[in-house]
């Protein structure tokens, strides 16, 4: 089978979901109000709570959810073929991430703007509230320890992504002052933005900038691994319209550049599938395709961190509750047309049926080269454009470097919000103070990365990384069960979100089982102990859930209104 085929039918997929299943949520289901005056109106403060133009926030949101994530789930679950790939990537997308990221994101809206872990104590019970927050701070410091990794990896490895990087951010900076403090449209500073991006490709090319690999004993990722929580956690603390909203924007339009490059490089090139549909001869090291598909491949289908996303940064600008459907539902969109290009570049972008195989020779190296895997195959197709394989190397390159880095800026920042709301549950004022919440934040980020592993110093957060996709998934399952009991709450049509959140937490409960067991015969202690913590979480929230249901809540208390 060619790759020109399946991306074509995955882009029949997504347009027929927006089009009309995002429709009827909109209308039918969510009963947006144009009228309803949004938090960012509210209480506008111009650091967090800022109204903003829909097509920049969507720029922000898509860019913050699109990190690493969707191509390293899809890129390691080829190891079962790229038949149950894309078959989950496609369902998960158009019905169950759209209604979920939507969802999320109207519901903080409707809320204060407060995330789904506060909404949960309205929703279901004080308890879990608590018992929430503690799994999302959870995922965030896995997210920001590990996407420091990846970044600082990246950097490493692909040394002419640097100078683009770093040079976006003064780009980005001088964007927003021009639009928010000169008054000028966003179209022009934005595309000027853009062409000084693409200019700075060949740059970093041209002039690839390493550190050693040993500085006082401690090697060239570790240094990166600092410097990018340091970044995070000052970007993290400026207001969002400085740096946040342009430079998500720019970046927007260079992953949508970057896929447009991709799947026009597919069309021309029409490489063919050297994967098998299905395959039949995993390595032994494989674990199972049921449930382990489901929790390997998370964003790009359905990921917890999209809600925590909607519900923390995306709802405190959200303009027009209006502006939800286009933001929420097309931001899981485009993050699932980023998981299909995963799929094609490491289902078609080997030569042969024998390059393949041997990249996928043991489940640990799947593992361990997923981004280099997309980035050498999204290359190879933009070779087919015309393009240098290299200068298509290095762009693809910057392009997961700066989506990584926004979702490890936003992901500090979203920790800030949950320690502002632990701090107001439990009358903890110095947990709202801005500056010590993000420092906070920044010291138990260094502290997982350097001190969990000493022998692989800035790598620590990799240790608990096996704990990730289950814990994601279990953060999406409870934003369902809230969104469920919402509908419930305001008799609306509640299987909707029902029935998806029923899959997902059973296929997350079952894997979360088999990894706690594979863990113990291992003599894992460490993820024996916080993986069983986890499961124990997950259960106690699941029985919160469930006795919430036979409780009756007016639509008031849930949901607010003009």
């Amino acid at each position: 089978m060619t790759s020109w085929m399946l991306a074509l039918f995955a882009f029949a997929a997504f347009f027929v979901g927006y089009r009309f299943y995002s429709k009827f949520l909109a209308e039918r289901v969510f009963r947006l109000d144009p009228d309803y005056i949004t938090p960012a109106h509210r209480f506008n403060d111009g650091i967090d709570f800022v109204p903003t133009n829909r097509f920049v926030l969507w720029g922000h949101h898509f860019t913050s959810v699109a990190g690493a994530a969707p191509i390293v789930g899809p890129a390691i679950a080829m190891i079962w073929g790229w038949g149950p790939a894309l078959a989950w990537v496609l369902v998960g997308t158009v019905f169950i991430a759209g209604i979920h990221d939507f969802g999320t994101l109207w519901a903080s809206s409707r809320n204060r703007g407060e995330s789904m872990g506060a909404i949960a104590r309205k929703v279901i019970s004080p308890r879990a509230f608590s018992l929430f927050l503690l799994i999302i701070f959870f995922l965030m410091l896995m997210v920001n320890a590990v996407f420091a990794v990846i970044i600082g990896t990246l950097f490493t490895n692909f040394p002419a992504s640097v100078i683009p990087y770093w040079m976006q951010i003064p780009i980005a900076i001088g964007i927003g002052w021009l639009i928010y403090r000169k008054g000028v449209g966003v179209l022009w500073p934005a595309l000027i933005g853009l062409l000084l991006m693409l200019a700075l490709v060949g740059v970093g090319a041209a002039v690839p900038v390493s550190l050693p690999e040993q500085m006082a004993g401690v090697p060239s990722v570790a240094w990166w691994t600092a410097i990018m929580l340091a970044y995070g956690a000052i970007a993290s603390r400026l207001p969002v319209w400085l740096l946040l909203q342009p430079r998500d924007f720019m970046n927007a339009h260079l992953l949508f550049i970057g896929l447009i490059m991709i799947y026009l490089g597919v069309f021309v090139g029409r490489p063919e599938i050297v994967a098998p549909i299905f395959n039949t001869a995993v390595p032994p090291d494989t674990p199972p395709l049921l449930p382990l598909l489901f929790v390997t491949i998370a964003c790009g289908a359905i990921s917890g961190f999209h809600g925590l996303v909607s519900s923390g940064t995306t709802s405190k600008q959200l303009n027009r509750e209006t502006d939800a459907r286009f933001i929420g539902y097309l931001g899981s969109t485009g993050e699932g047309l980023l998981a299909v290009a995963a799929i094609l570049a490491t289902a078609a972008g080997f030569a042969t049926f024998e390059a393949w195989n041997t990249h996928y020779e043991s489940w640990a190296h799947a593992s361990s080269s997923g981004i280099a895997a997309f980035v050498s195959g999204a290359g190879n197709f933009m070779g087919h454009l015309g393009l240098p394989v290299a200068l298509g190397t290095t762009f693809v390159s910057m392009m997961v470097v700066c989506f990584a880095a926004t979702s490890l800026d936003t992901s500090m920042r979203l920790q800030r919000f949950v320690l502002a709301e632990l701090g107001r549950q439990y009358k903890l004022p110095a947990l709202s103070n801005i500056n010590f919440a993000t420092g906070l934040v920044f010291v138990l980020c260094v502290a997982l990365a350097f001190f969990a592993d000493p022998d692989r110093p800035g790598q620590g957060g990799m240790i608990l990384w096996p704990l990730f996709g289950t814990t994601n998934q279990l953060t999406a399952a409870m934003s369902l069960l809230i969104l469920s009991l919402i509908f419930w709450y305001t008799k609306r049509p509640y299987l909707l979100t029902l029935i998806p959140f029923l899959f997902v937490a059973t296929v997350t409960t079952w894997a979360m089982f088999i990894n706690v067991g594979n863990y113990l015969a291992q003599g894992n202690l460490l993820l024996t102990v916080v993986g069983g913590l986890l499961l124990a979480l997950n259960i106690w929230l699941l029985l919160e859930g469930v006795a919430a249901v036979r409780q009756r809540r007016e639509p008031s208390e849930v949901l607010e209104a003009n």
